[in-house]
């Protein structure tokens, strides 16, 4: 039995497969009909409001006020009470690199001037030395010694003689 176009093709509507005969060989065509696709859009996701922005901290201030950096009797050694306000002046100093500072040297007034000259110098490397260590530029420094010239206290009594072996770190 022959299969004819015209008897196949009433018979296959809505079906999707077509075949076909031919007289000396069965050869199978397939060819599949496209389906529409009907693609659904995602539901669309509420995004939450961006968060305020956090609010900006205040800059604070260095706090440029070193003092009580003593110093032991015709010593230029630092005393260990020294190394925690030391500390404090390098957090305060790295706030801002660009500030020059003013190492000031002190000493009491026991010994010859000579001495008390060299000895407070001496007192004010100390210090800049342990900043420049602790990561402070050492072209922010300018060392200056006053001696006994410049007493903060009498050098009387010898409190104020331990009084007057110092360095003050000021603002250039």
């Amino acid at each position: 039995m022959k299969i004819t176009k015209a008897l196949l093709l009433p018979a296959l509507i809505g079906v999707m497969t077509l075949t076909m005969y031919s007289c000396k060989t069965k050869k199978m065509a397939t060819k599949p009909a496209p389906a529409p696709v009907a693609k659904q859009a995602p539901p669309a996701e509420e995004k939450p409001a961006p968060p305020p922005p956090a609010p900006v901290a205040p800059v604070e201030k260095p706090d440029y006020n070193f003092s009580n950096v003593l110093f032991e009797f015709n010593s230029s050694v630092l005393k260990t009470a020294s190394f925690q306000i030391l500390e404090q002046a390098v957090v305060e100093m790295k706030k801002d690199a660009s500030v020059k500072y003013i190492i000031n040297g002190h000493s009491s007034s026991e010994g010859s001037a000579d001495h008390n000259m060299s000895l407070s110098i001496d007192r004010a490397n100390s210090v800049k030395s342990f900043l420049v260590n602790a990561g402070i530029d050492a072209a922010n420094f300018s060392i200056k010694g006053f001696g006994q010239r410049a007493p903060a206290s009498s050098n009387d009594t010898e409190e104020g003689k331990s009084l007057n072996r110092r360095v003050e770190i000021k603002v250039n």
